[in-house]
């Protein structure tokens, strides 16, 4: 659950779908954190504050290889992007593919931690997955992960 989003704010899932299918179009690597009831501060310390309005062109320039902040993780608090190239727990289930890269590791590994729900984007594949309650659900397109993040949207609460 993303219990920490409000209402007024929906804009913010349809900012990091069009972001995720921007950077899986040009298969850029991409790892999106939404952080839930539990606080995120000391990974958000790992990284560069940012305190920014979520939008797509932001986060496609975050993202972009070579920017100084694109690898790590971006975290989103309530409606806005709180840091970025965060660094993030890596999964130490051994049930876990180690064919997956550390973008995917770090997702599974921070859901294990916390109710963080993580949209990434694979910078071999172009493929867009979420990581949730330590599982990774590969394979999203526009409308699945629109409506899955709507939905944890409105289970946190949001009126």
């Amino acid at each position: 659950m993303i219990g920490r989003l409000v209402a007024r704010d929906s804009r913010v899932v349809d900012e990091v779908v069009r972001a995720a299918l921007d950077l899986a179009k040009d298969r850029i690597g991409a790892l999106i954190a939404f952080e839930g009831q539990v606080a995120l501060d000391s990974y958000i310390a790992s990284g560069v504050e940012i305190g920014a309005d979520v939008k797509a062109e932001l986060l496609d320039t975050i993202f972009w290889p070579g920017s100084a902040l694109h690898d790590g993780a971006v975290i989103i608090r309530e409606s806005r992007i709180v840091a970025a190239a965060c660094l993030l727990p890596l999964t130490e289930n051994p049930e876990v593919s180690h064919r997956l890269g550390t973008r995917h590791r770090a997702a599974i590994g921070l859901t294990e931690e916390s109710d963080a729900i993580c949209v990434v984007v694979s910078e071999e594949t172009g493929m867009i997955s979420v990581a949730k309650e330590g599982r990774l659900l590969p394979n999203f397109d526009e409308e699945r992960l629109r409506a899955l993040l709507r939905e944890e949207y409105r289970m946190g609460g949001a009126s």
